[in-house]
Formats: C-alpha cells, structure tokens, sequence
C-alpha cells in the first residue's frame, strides 16, 4: 500500500470511530445526556457530541494499532506454522479461551449477586459480529481469510476492550465498544481496496514513465 492510501485509511478510519462514539455515546449513555434533549439544549448536545467524537478519535487510534500489530502478528504466525492450516487452527483455539475468559473471568470478578445471561450475551455478541465481519471478508477474498478475520474481530478487539473492561462500567464497555468494532471492521474490509487501488496507481505511474521515455526518445530521434 503507498503512502496516500496509508493516510487515506488513517483518516477515514478516525472518522468511522469519532462518528459512531459520537452517536454510540448518547445511547450508551443515555441516563446521563437524556436531560440535554428533553431540555432541547442543542449547545450542551453539540458540544458533548464534539467531546464525544473526540474521545472516538482515541478509541479508532487504539483501533489502529491493535490492526497493524495483528497484521505484523499474522506475518508472524503463518512463517513459524509454516502456512495457513497450522495457523488458522492456533487461532480458532485462541478465540474459543477468549471467549470463555471474557465470560467466565468477568462473572468471577463482577457477577456476585448476579446471572450469568448478560456476561454470556455480551460474548455472544461479539462472536456474533465476528462471524458477520468474516463472512463478508471472505466474500471479498477467499476462505483462509475467515478464521484471521474472525481473530482479529474477537480477539484484537477484545485486548483493545480491557480497559474498560476491568472497570466494568456498563454505560463505557458499550461506548467503546462499538466504535472499536466499527474501526477494526472497516479497516478489515477497506485494507484490499486500498491495496488494489495502490496497485493501480503503481502500474499507471510505470505507464506513464514509460510513455514519457518513449516520447523523450522519439523527440532525440
């Protein structure tokens, strides 16, 4: 990928998540902001949109680097399982033990007094959207793309979470949450979209000098 795309991604990608934190947080937090409309306050919703997207902006460059360090992770892994099979098996294994963790360690820590339904449907959803995000990279690109797409959707997303996580505050774990699956589900689908359209432009650059050194050498001759 060349550097304009690289900054394209970079851009649109902190936009997908200050936009979706905007728009997340007053449901994810509508307890708090409820009075702001009720009051029809639009300078007060204006303003805690503008802070709102802004923290998005922190959540889409956590994003960000969760997607690069897989990316580098992936590289990784397919040259030590010496291909995709081994791989991809390590992987499906990882997303089973985080999937269990997120639910069994949470309701240890946090579920006293309380049911195991909302913690088990929280990584029920999660899976959910992993699966959704998987079938339609696959759909772009072949069937080895599931499993790492499943990962990164489960896995990277879930490690990008642990901050709030371990604060369990309900209202955050959604507010971040969803600008962190809207990010690494956008940068998962865009990445061969952009790669093609960085090959594109790499052939037209070759054309082009191409073209210019033959009209060069037609003029000496």
């Amino acid at each position: 990928m060349n550097s304009r795309n690289i900054v394209r991604l970079f851009l649109s990608t902190l936009a997908v998540g200050g936009i979706t934190a905007g728009i997340v947080g007053f449901a994810a937090r509508w307890d708090e902001f409820a009075h702001l409309f009720t009051s029809f306050d639009i300078g007060e919703i204006v303003s805690t949109f503008i802070w709102m997207f802004g923290v998005g902006l922190i959540f889409s460059v956590i994003s960000q680097a969760g997607f690069f360090a897989y990316l580098t992770i992936h590289r990784f892994g397919l040259g030590i399982f010496h291909g995709p099979s081994l791989w991809n098996a390590v992987q499906l294994v990882v997303i089973v033990f985080v999937l269990f963790d997120l639910v069994y360690l949470r309701f240890i820590s946090f579920g006293t007094g309380q049911g195991l339904g909302s913690y088990l449907a929280l990584a029920i959803f999660l899976l959910v959207i992993g699966l959704i995000t998987a079938f339609f990279k696959t759909k772009q690109t072949n069937k080895q793309a599931f499993i790492p797409a499943l990962f990164f959707m489960v896995v990277v997303t879930t490690v990008e979470w642990v901050p709030v996580l371990r604060v369990n505050n309900e209202s955050w774990m959604l507010f971040m949450l969803f600008p962190l699956l809207a990010c690494n589900a956008y940068q998962l689908l865009i990445l061969n979209k952009l790669i093609s359209k960085s090959q594109q432009e790499l052939e037209s650059k070759k054309a082009k000098k191409k073209q210019t050194s033959l009209n060069r050498h037609k003029q000496m001759t």
